[in-house]
């Protein structure tokens, strides 16, 4: 926790430039994953309003705030910046399920102001171009031979979304996770990039961050975890379930704001976002960015939030990862 309030500390200088600027959306890990993909999501929709009377501030900026899985930009805005009426956070699941155990400390999903929903992600499991492995069922072959020689990189440490991912697969497949060589990262862009640099050779992550690598030829996506397959750069690859793994694994993705922002200038906020999603032309910026339908918006979302964190502690708690 120390670790957590000095970057928070020593994050506070980007505020004022990024006010200065407009508005800002932070990004709460390191550039190329998913949560920048939000952020950039957020920031492209809102350009389409400029020009009308109620458009939010022009020029939004984006910067990162990696560390503690999101720890760091949480106490940030509830700690230090609790009443900036411009400044955006983006969320996933996986922010919701750390709050769930407990891994931003003692707060609530309460304690923050929520949105938007952007849209959908799912799971999946991605190896390098050059892997041995081809398919799903040849990766959990090879984990359970000889699990000790693969290393899996995931965004968070044990109980990040991105381990349960991984951790309800190989148990479907009859592996203990407790055996499993996991590789704690910030983020998924730093997860692919060390799977490039060999450093890992699994990365298990989000679909959206694996379309910014499929199609370059850099990445074989094994398996999505999602209820069918996936359109897009993904079309092709099959779902965990077609390989005979029963596991889906759905992801919202959107924005919150800090706790004392003025009611007028959230629900401002708010009403520029339905009005992005009702835009005509959102859903090809949504399918652009790798995401799926999925919107919802102020009171709808607190409400969404606050059942998803409690579903999620009961999940955790059934797997042994909450006390």
């Amino acid at each position: 926790m120390i670790k957590v309030l000095l970057a928070v500390v020593a994050a506070l200088w980007v505020s004022v430039t990024a006010q200065a600027a407009g508005a800002e959306c932070i990004v709460p890990s390191k550039p190329g994953g998913a949560m920048d993909l939000t952020c950039k999501l957020a920031r492209k929709g809102l350009q389409g309003l400029q020009g009308s009377a109620k458009a939010p501030p022009a020029d939004m900026h984006i910067s990162y705030l990696p560390g503690g899985i999101g720890a760091v930009a949480w106490h940030s805005l509830v700690s230090q910046r609790r009443a900036e009426p411009n400044t955006l956070v983006a969320f996933s699941g996986g922010s919701l399920l750390n709050l769930a155990q407990g891994k931003f400390g003692k707060v609530k999903a309460s304690d923050v102001r929520w949105v938007a929903a952007l849209g959908a992600d799912y799971g999946m499991i991605a190896v390098r171009a050059d892997s041995p492995y081809h398919s799903l069922g040849e990766l959990l072959a090879a984990l359970k031979a000889q699990p000790q020689k693969v290393l899996i990189g995931v965004s968070g440490t044990i109980g990040s979304q991105d381990w349960l991912k991984m951790a309800l697969i190989v148990k479907a497949a009859g592996i203990d996770p407790k055996v499993l060589r996991f590789v704690a990262l910030e983020g998924g862009g730093e997860a692919f990039t060390a799977m490039h640099a060999n450093y890992v050779q699994v990365v298990s992550g989000d679909a959206s961050e694996a379309t910014l690598y499929a199609g370059n030829g850099t990445t074989r996506v094994l398996a999505v975890l999602s209820e069918q397959r996936l359109p897009g750069v993904l079309a092709s690859v099959p779902t965990a379930r077609e390989q005979g793994i029963d596991v889906v694994w759905p992801i919202i993705r959107g924005v919150w704001m800090a706790p004392q922002v003025p009611e007028a200038d959230y629900r401002s906020w708010v009403a520029a976002f339905d009005r992005v999603m009702a835009s005509p032309g959102y859903a090809a910026m949504r399918d652009s960015a790798g995401l799926f339908p999925f919107g919802l918006t102020g009171d709808a979302l607190t409400r969404y939030v606050s059942k998803a964190v409690e579903d999620y502690g009961k999940r955790a708690t059934e797997l042994g990862l909450m006390r």
